[in-house]
């Protein structure tokens, strides 16, 4: 595992901050992320979208930013990445209907390669049925795919994460500091002040 490339997985209404944040702190810190779309080029872009916690029963949405992908999906070799990032919002809803995106989730998890995912990034994993007695952390409502797909749902705060092998996973984006940091670790970099 001598590359220092990252997979990201997103599409069309991926949730801005899971996008935009993981993204640029991964590539701060020295790796190339290859983020990516099916049916989508290098340059072109996914539009993002924000979701906050304001009180009401679920999250609310409002229009994000515009995220130019970074590659090819078309070029996409599991084999070439050290991990895999799977943002949530959306995108993994329909994400999860491409056959190419399952077999690219399913090759991480057969190579046991680190794989951080954050709220409804679960869906994908579910989907991919690399969950089967593992434990994952996602947003609550995606609780009963994890469940169904054969896995444990762990129901931690938003600003948690939960690591069980080479999986990272959190419920949202508030979970970032230290989602982050366990994948990075996960990963083997090591961060000295």
């Amino acid at each position: 595992m001598g590359s220092k490339k990252l997979l990201l997985l997103a599409g069309d209404f991926v949730e801005d901050y899971e996008i935009m944040v993981p993204f640029q702190a991964l590539s701060m810190l020295g790796y190339e992320v290859h983020a990516v779309c099916p049916e989508k080029q290098a340059g072109d872009s996914v539009k993002t979208a924000i979701h906050d916690f304001e009180g009401d029963q679920t999250y609310t949405e409002k229009p994000g930013h515009n995220f130019a992908l970074t590659y090819n999906f078309s070029d996409v070799n599991p084999e070439d990445y050290v991990g895999l990032v799977v943002p949530g919002g959306r995108s993994p809803e329909y994400l999860r209907l491409n056959e190419r995106v399952i077999e690219i989730v399913q090759a991480f998890a057969a190579a046991n390669k680190p794989i951080a995912a954050v709220c409804h990034g679960a869906q994908l994993l579910a989907a991919a049925g690399v969950l089967e007695g593992r434990e994952c952390s996602a947003y609550p409502a995606c609780g009963p795919d994890v469940r169904l797909a054969g896995g444990q749902y762990i129901d931690i705060a938003a600003d948690q994460a939960h690591v069980e092998g080479n999986l990272v996973t959190a419920p949202a984006w508030p979970a970032h500091p230290l989602w982050l940091a366990a994948f990075v670790k996960l990963l083997g970099a090591r961060i000295e002040l």
